[in-house]
């Protein structure tokens, strides 16, 4: 029996067009060669001092009372963006944020946010809501950069702001992890810093 395809030759997509997509996760992820496996994956877990992370607490604490993130604007801003900086300052690596990327004409669009230090890096995609269609185009922008990027191994998260979500690209099985658990924003905040901090450093 042969697979139905979904991606017609000479068509373009861009990643927002992965998310858009009524097909699951696994169906899309095919038509790039790649399995999808859903398990608990064990992160990379920075174990340095990170001495700033009480002061991120308070500021994010403070901050959600007066703060409606009914938007994915308000979530990135109060949420994610925060936490990404810091991450970056603990790394000294640059966020690239609305980040462009182009491979082919089914593979490109911007990352909300890239971090990249040395050869490790971690793209981060930001959602509204969609925890699980936004995986979808998280996976599919994992396998565009391992396109461009040195590496058998490639991460990423999907974010609402309050809630992430973690997968892991492994190049040599062609396959796409997607982590079960959640880490949430601010009751999970020390062990999600630490996991992007060892992810990138």
């Amino acid at each position: 029996m042969t697979r139905r395809r979904i991606l017609q030759e000479g068509q373009s997509y861009t990643f927002r067009s992965y998310f858009e997509m009524p097909y699951e996760a696994d169906e899309i992820l095919a038509e790039f060669g790649y399995t999808l496996v859903r398990k608990r994956l064990d992160l990379p877990r920075s174990s340095r001092e990170l001495e700033r992370l009480d002061e991120l607490r308070q500021r994010i604490d403070e901050s959600l009372p007066l703060v409606s993130l009914s938007s994915e604007t308000a979530r990135r801003e109060t949420l994610v963006a925060p936490a990404l900086l810091e991450v970056a300052r603990y790394c000294q690596c640059q966020v690239r944020i609305e980040y462009p990327l182009f491979v082919n004409n089914w593979l490109k669009g911007n990352l909300d946010y890239f971090l990249k230090h040395h050869q490790r890096l971690l793209v981060v995609e930001a959602k509204n809501d969609d925890l699980t269609r936004g995986f979808t185009q998280l996976a599919v922008e994992l396998i565009a950069i391992s396109e461009v990027e040195e590496g058998d191994i490639f991460y990423g998260s999907v974010t609402i702001g309050d809630a992430w979500r973690f997968g892991r690209l492994e190049k040599i099985n062609q396959q796409i992890l997607q982590d079960i658990s959640l880490y949430r924003i601010p009751d999970d905040l020390e062990d999600l810093i630490r996991i992007l901090v060892g992810i990138v450093d």
